[in-house]
């Protein structure tokens, strides 16, 4: 994450003169520094210039576009910058872009306060002047107003740089499907094409034959070393060591695939097994703690889901999964969700230690695969769901609280327990009405916030299911 840079700019003109601008520019560099240094800041802030002309900015602005690691430009008029001076570079820019409205000073000075002060603190309407071309332009970006040493506003700017981030890394990623979707279900569909226009997804298509050959590969010490990594990590409750070791050669194997074809998601599905001993299952499992996106039964939209949304929480306390909302609890004062999987729901999200167990799926006409069992930890979260319209992409986000875990000895996958807002009766009509698929990313180490920064910069339809949501 730290690899990612933002170019902060300040825009300014020569009306003021050169004592006007060396402070100006002074301020800037204390600004983007404060900001730069803060110990929550996921990457780096970096003082680019005070642009006075149309021409250094259309320059800075391209070249922005052409640095690979920086991942999004925070503008910020300190004085009054003329608009118009932003048309060209603003037309050409492909970074996202968060107009910071701040200012040096915290207080006005009232028995100080004289023209210069006025001349250089101008940002009260310059950066309304700004924001005037912005949306005149129709402009895609954030905007932050308040002081930069605020809390609040330095949450606002860290949760953008975050999803900025996750928007780049996005532009690169690459998703192997092994096989293809379940048969006959709407929801994995989609068009790859225009996903990735709009998000840079490369969704590529491989034979179970092709994984298969990885597999026949694995070391045998190789498998006896991750069984002995397995040992120290998890609580085995099954004898079947044998069944195990076959998930470890999955891991090995898929891992080796994913990194030969630079990808950084998978979907499997229980249809196309030909040749396979299990359903990968611990294998997936453990993939995904490490950072790997995954969808189950072909469902690439939610694997580059999980994918994206694992690097936007990159250092963050928690966990980020695949996710499926399973079976209701609806007794009238205690209603809430039971999300699980047949296997594969990533450990990250656990709140006691994993166990590993072997139980027939019931599904796939397979060997008994080998899994983690375990309850999620208590937290706030939200569940994130990204669907295909057809001539639009949607993501839906629900605000969730996870709950205490309910004891279900007789169920061996792992298990999340959690009450949406504002109740279940709501929030599933209104997810069932917003065309909310069944698959989804639930993460307790983002929020909300980072989504909607998401939709914005990927400009795609977003649609927040929370405690103000009414049906009507």
């Amino acid at each position: 994450m730290k690899r990612n840079t933002f170019y902060f700019v300040t825009g300014s003109q020569h009306l003021y003169g050169q004592e006007t601008l060396r402070l100006v520019e002074e301020n800037s560099r204390l600004i983007s520094q404060y900001i730069n240094n803060h110990p929550e800041n996921p990457c780096q802030v970096i003082y680019k210039d005070t642009v006075t002309t149309a021409e250094e900015i259309n320059k800075l602005l391209k070249a922005a576009n052409n640095d690979e690691t920086c991942a999004g430009i925070i503008v910020w008029m300190h004085t009054f910058s003329p608009a118009k001076m932003w048309i060209e570079g603003l037309t050409n820019l492909e970074k996202p872009l968060l107009h910071l409205h701040t200012q040096a000073n915290l207080e006005i000075p009232f028995e100080s306060i004289d023209m210069d002060f006025m001349n250089l603190n101008q940002s009260a309407h310059g950066d309304r002047e700004f924001g005037h071309i912005m949306t005149k332009m129709r402009i895609n970006r954030k905007v932050v107003a308040g002081y930069y040493q605020d809390e609040t506003v330095l949450k606002e700017i860290f949760t953008w740089m975050r999803a900025s981030s996750a928007y780049k890394f996005s532009r690169e990623l690459k998703v192997v499907r092994i096989g293809d979707n379940m048969r006959d279900v709407a929801v994995t569909e989609g068009d790859k094409v225009a996903a990735q226009i709009k998000f840079g997804w490369s969704v590529n298509g491989y034979g179970v034959g092709d994984l298969i050959d990885y597999i026949n590969k694995v070391d045998n010490q190789e498998i006896e070393d991750l069984l002995n990594l397995y040992q120290q990590e998890y609580d085995f409750i099954t004898d079947d060591i044998k069944a195990v070791k076959e998930q470890a050669k999955f891991e090995i194997a898929i891992e080796k695939m994913l990194q030969d074809k630079g990808a950084r998601a998978i979907t499997t599905t229980f249809e196309n097994l030909y040749g396979l001993a299990q359903l990968p299952g611990l294998s997936i499992q453990r993939l995904m703690a490490k950072g790997y996106g995954f969808g189950a039964e072909g469902d690439w939209k939610t694997a580059a889901l999980t994918a994206v949304l694992k690097y936007m929480s990159l250092g963050l306390a928690g966990g980020t999964s695949f996710m499926e909302d399973y079976t209701y609890h609806l007794p009238e004062n205690d209603q809430f969700i039971l999300g699980a999987h047949m296997l594969e729901i990533c450990p990250s999200i656990a709140g006691d230690k994993p166990k590993i167990d072997v139980q027939p799926l019931g599904i796939g006409g397979k060997n008994p695969p080998a899994r983690m069992i375990f309850n999620a930890k208590p937290s706030k979260a939200v569940v994130a769901t990204l669907i295909d319209l057809g001539e639009r992409f949607r993501l839906i986000v629900n605000k969730i609280k996870i709950i205490e875990e309910r004891k279900m000895p007789k169920l061996p996958v792992a298990q999340v327990l959690w009450k949406p807002e504002p109740s279940l009766t709501v929030s599933a009509t209104a997810w069932i009405y917003a065309g909310g698929a069944h698959h989804t990313v639930l993460s307790t180490q983002i929020n909300e916030k980072h989504l909607r920064d998401f939709a914005q910069i990927a400009n795609i339809e977003y649609v927040e299911i929370n405690e103000e949501t009414e049906l009507n």
